[in-house]
């Protein structure tokens, strides 16, 4: 009997295992009760290519059935205040997605972005700049983060006329606004695993103004001593990003120089239409295209209805993330990378002929 049963037992023995499937879904959030319950969001669509692009959002929202609901509100960049109703609206849901809004270019007409920023204490703007796989750039490896501090510097707005023809602009630098903004770059570099933080100056010239906010950036970094810490002055910094951007891990700067800088590494990665962005401070947050946030397009764009929605969904899904939906976040940003990597809907700035509503559905179909 036990001859009979050895060969059936070898080959049982050697028979190879049918493969064990295994799930492709991570856990990626533990949600508290209540997280899930849908959010509102204040909605601001703006001048120009802004409607096109926040309407985007609006349908990929709904096509995720993404657990938000937005309170709309017309505002414009010719306005002289931000209206009140705008304020409570965003001080309530502590959240808002905005387009660009258009500013007038001299006349003493201030901005409505700077008073935003200023109204709510947004005093951190971030931008991402990274290469999409499938778009083709000069530069490859790029994974810029710039944080800007975003109250004070040039953009005090502190002017005035001293005699005909003669105009004094105050630049401001606080040490509790530097020192704040240093604690956000590299509390930002600790969480999303980054390596080195760089702080942008021009402290060769302005000794105490760009001094200050340099000595600032130097005492937080001694509290970070897994992180390694550089200093770049700002006309380098600018040369070195055009020439090697991938030295370049995450980076804090002054107001001004942040907004050259951030747009200048957006247009190495592949261009102001595909880079999010956000600002935020200790109680709110405001998510709109990243680099070029004011910017609000070429009627010719506006007309044939061509703006590229790419940089705003990407922003809208930090907003997702902000909100503690992380899910949905993964979605739409799989999604958005899926129909670039593909290559059949962009728009003229990517190389392509599309609508803004070809790549819209194009990101919709691709949901999963």
């Amino acid at each position: 009997m036990a001859k009979r049963t050895l060969p059936i037992l070898k080959q049982l023995l050697h028979r190879q295992s049918p493969p064990i499937s295994t799930p492709t879904r991570s856990v990626t959030y533990m949600p508290r009760p209540g997280d899930g319950a849908p959010r509102s969001v204040t909605l601001i669509p703006g001048d120009g290519i802004g409607p096109l692009v926040t309407g985007a959002v609006e349908q990929v929202m709904d096509a995720m059935h993404a657990p938000i609901y937005f309170e709309k509100f017309d505002v414009h960049g010719d306005m002289k205040t931000i209206p009140t109703e705008v304020l409570e609206s965003i001080r309530k849901n502590k959240v808002c997605l905005k387009g660009g809004l258009n500013t007038p270019m001299g006349g003493g007409v201030s901005s409505l972005n700077v008073q935003l920023r200023k109204e709510l204490d947004l005093y951190a703007s971030l931008v991402n700049c990274f290469n999409l796989p499938g778009l083709p750039t000069r530069h490859e490896n790029v994974d810029i983060v710039v944080i800007r501090e975003n109250t004070e510097g040039e953009y005090a707005g502190l002017e005035h006329e001293v005699v005909p023809g003669v105009v004094e602009s105050l630049k401001v630098i606080t040490k509790f606004c530097s020192e704040r903004i240093a604690k956000y770059a590299f509390e930002y570099a600790y969480l999303n695993n980054r390596k080195t933080v760089t702080a942008v100056h021009k402290a060769n010239i302005m000794k105490l103004a760009d001094g200050l906010f340099l000595e600032s950036c130097r005492e937080i970094a001694s509290k970070y001593p897994s992180i390694k810490y550089n200093e770049i002055i700002v006309d380098n910094c600018c040369m070195q990003l055009v020439s090697k951007p991938e030295q370049f891990d995450v980076m804090v700067t002054p107001n001004l120089y942040g907004n050259l800088v951030a747009n200048t590494a957006a247009g190495i990665a592949g261009g102001t239409g595909v880079m999010p962005g956000g600002n935020v401070g200790a109680d709110h947050a405001v998510f709109e295209q990243g680099a070029s946030a004011g910017n609000v397009g070429k009627q010719k764009i506006v007309d044939r209805k061509t703006a590229n929605p790419v940089a705003l969904l990407l922003s809208s899904a930090m907003m997702l993330r902000h909100l503690q939906f992380p899910s949905f976040a993964d979605r739409l940003e799989n999604s958005v990378k899926r129909v670039i990597l593909e290559g059949k809907y962009r728009t003229k700035d990517l190389g392509g002929t599309s609508t803004t509503q070809e790549v819209v559905d194009a990101v919709i179909a691709n949901l999963e």
